[in-house]
C-alpha cells in the first residue's frame, strides 16, 4: 500500500471503508445492539504478559485453537489463515463457532479433506467448526467443510447455518483444481455431515464476497468483491422455498443483479442520503459463468449498476445494508470514495446513501486499512485492522469517537522488520458476552470476556 493511501485512511478515519458522518443508530436499527448505543469506550490497553494480545483492564482472554495444533476431533491440524466466522447458541449455553479459512493454492496448512464433507480434493480452504462450553472452554473441533478455495466472509441464516464464500473464480483446469470455484456453500455448525460439500449452484458463480438473508421472505442479498472492471455487481437470490431451513437452498431459485436507472457506478453518487426509487432487478442470463464472469455478461442495453469493493453486508430492521469499501478512478471507478454505505429498501424499492466516507469526516481511526467489521454490546462497532505496523481492534462509539479495544502482539516478521497478523471473523456469543475474534496469521482464535456492557 503506498503512503500516501495509508495517509489518507488514518486522515479520514477509514472504517472498514466506512466513514459515520451519520448516525450509527440509523444503521444498525432494528438489530440488537442498536437497544442500548454506548458512548464510551474501556479504558487504555493493558501490556499482556503472555505476549498475545493487549486488552483493557477488566477484560481477559482465552485461546480456543491455533494454527497448527491437533484438532480435537483428531482429523488433523488447525488449517491457517482464519478468516469470516460467525457464532450460534447451543443447548445448555454451548456456542457453536464456526471459522472460514481463505486458504489459496499456497496455504501453509490445508482444511484436512474428510469424507462426506470434502468438495474438490484439490482445494484447500474451507471451515472449521468449535463448540464451546458457556465458560468458553472447547469441547469439539472439526472440519466443517473441505475441498473449497478462498473462504473469505459470509453470513449467518435465520436457521441457524452459515454461508461460507469462496471469494474466486477458478475453474477446473486452474490451480490444479478439479472442479469450478467462487460458490457458496452451506455449513451445518453442529452436525456438518447433514450439508456436506455441496455448492449452492443457482446463488451464482463469482468472487463472493458476503451475504444476508431477508429474515420475512428468505431472500439472500449478495455481494461480489471483484478487483478489476468492471467491477462488482450486487445481487439478489429469490429462492424457490421462500420459508427457508436447513438445505431449502438447495432447491434453487433465480438469481438477479441491481440496475439504478441512471446509475451505472454507484462511485459517482457522492451525496449522502442521495436516494432511487424503482430499483430494477435484471436476471442474470448465466449464474454459472460458464463461458463469461457474470459482470460481463450482456444484461442489454440498459445493463446494470457496478461497484468496487462491494464487501460487508447485513440486514438490520427492515432493510439489507452493503458496502463499497472504496473506489478510485485510476483504476476504473467513475469517481473517488474512501467508502460508501448503501441501505436497500425491498418494500419501497428505494436504495438510498446512507453514509459517505471522506476527507470531512470527524472519526480519527488511528490505523490503517481496517477491515472486519460487526455490531459491539453497547452498540456501535468493533472493526478489525489490516495494514502495517502493529495490528488493533478497534471499537467507534455512536458519537463517532474511536477507542482502542485489542492490540495484537504476535509478530510475524523478524525483530529487523517486524510484522503483526491482522484480525478478522470479529463476532459476539448470542448474549453479547463474549467477542470472539481471529488473528488470520498465524491462525489463532481468540475469545475475549469482561463487562462488555459496563
Amino acid at each position: 500500500m503506498s503512503a500516501t493511501r495509508r495517509q489518507v485512511l488514518a486522515r479520514t478515519g477509514a472504517v472498514a471503508g466506512i466513514a459515520f458522518t451519520g448516525s450509527l443508530t440509523e444503521l444498525f436499527a432494528g438489530t440488537a445492539a442498536a437497544k442500548g448505543m454506548g458512548r464510551a469506550g474501556y479504558g487504555p490497553l493493558v501490556p499482556d504478559p503472555k505476549g498475545l494480545l493487549d486488552l483493557p483492564k477488566g477484560f481477559r482472554y482465552r485461546v480456543l485453537s491455533r494454527e497448527g495444533d491437533r484438532m480435537l476431533s483428531g482429523e488433523g491440524e488447525v488449517p491457517s489463515n482464519h478468516d469470516g466466522m460467525a457464532a450460534f447458541g447451543g443447548r445448555r449455553g454451548q456456542v457453536h463457532l464456526v471459522r472460514n479459512h481463505e486458504n489459496r493454492t499456497d496455504a501453509e496448512i490445508r482444511v484436512p479433506a474428510v469424507r462426506g464433507l470434502t468438495y474438490d480434493p484439490e482445494g484447500l480452504g474451507g471451515c472449521t467448526a468449535l463448540t464451546l462450553d458457556s465458560a468458553n472452554r472447547v469441547l469439539g473441533e472439526r472440519v466443517a467443510i473441505a475441498g473449497t478455495s478462498t473462504n473469505c466472509a459470509g453470513g449467518p441464516t435465520p436457521w441457524g447455518t452459515w454461508l461460507t464464500c469462496e471469494e474466486t473464480e477458478d475453474k477446473a483446469g486452474t490451480n490444479g483444481y478439479t472442479k469450478d470455484h467462487g460458490f457458496i456453500f452451506e455449513v451445518d455448525p453442529t452436525n456438518p455431515h447433514r450439508t456436506g460439500a455441496v455448492p449452492l449452484e443457482a446463488m451464482g458463480r463469482f468472487q463472493h464476497e458476503a451475504v444476508a438473508i431477508d429474515p420475512r421472505n428468505g431472500v439472500v442479498y449478495e455481494t461480489e468483491d471483484a478487483f478489476e472492471r468492471p467491477f462488482g455487481l450486487f445481487y439478489r437470490f429469490l429462492p424457490v422455498k421462500p420459508r427457508g431451513g436447513l438445505g431449502s437452498l438447495r432447491a434453487g431459485g433465480s438469481l438477479q443483479a441491481m440496475r439504478v436507472p441512471g446509475v451505472p457506478d454507484l462511485s459517482a453518487i457522492q451525496e449522502t442520503g442521495a436516494a432511487f426509487d424503482r430499483v430494477e432487478w435484471v436476471d442474470v442470463p448465466d449464474p454459472l459463468a460458464a463461458e463469461t464472469p457474470i459482470r460481463f455478461q450482456d444484461f442489454g442495453p440498459k445493463g446494470t449498476t457496478h461497484a468496487q469493493k462491494l464487501e460487508g453486508c447485513y440486514w438490520g430492521g427492515s432493510s439489507v445494508y452493503f458496502v463499497s469499501s472504496f473506489a478510485r478512478s485510476n483504476e476504473g471507478s467513475a469517481a473517488d470514495h474512501y467508502g460508501q454505505i448503501w441501505r436497500y429498501d425491498p418494500a419501497r424499492r428505494r436504495l438510498t446513501l446512507v453514509v459517505v466516507f471522506g476527507p470531512d469526516t470527524d472519526v480519527q481511526l488511528p490505523g490503517e486499512e481496517p477491515d472486519n467489521i460487526c455490531l459491539a454490546p453497547s452498540g456501535g462497532l468493533m472493526v478489525a485492522e489490516d495494514g502495517e505496523g502493529a495490528q488493533h481492534v478497534f471499537g467507534v462509539t455512536t458519537r463517532g469517537e474511536v477507542y482502542p479495544m485489542a492490540r495484537g502482539r504476535q509478530n510475524i516478521g523478524t525483530p529487523e522488520e517486524p510484522a503483526w497478523g491482522e484480525f478478522a471473523g470479529i463476532c459476539f456469543s448470542p448474549d453479547y458476552d463474549t467477542m470472539f475474534v481471529n488473528c488470520y496469521t498465524p491462525g489463532t482464535t481468540f475469545a475475549v470476556t469482561g463487562p462488555w456492557h459496563r
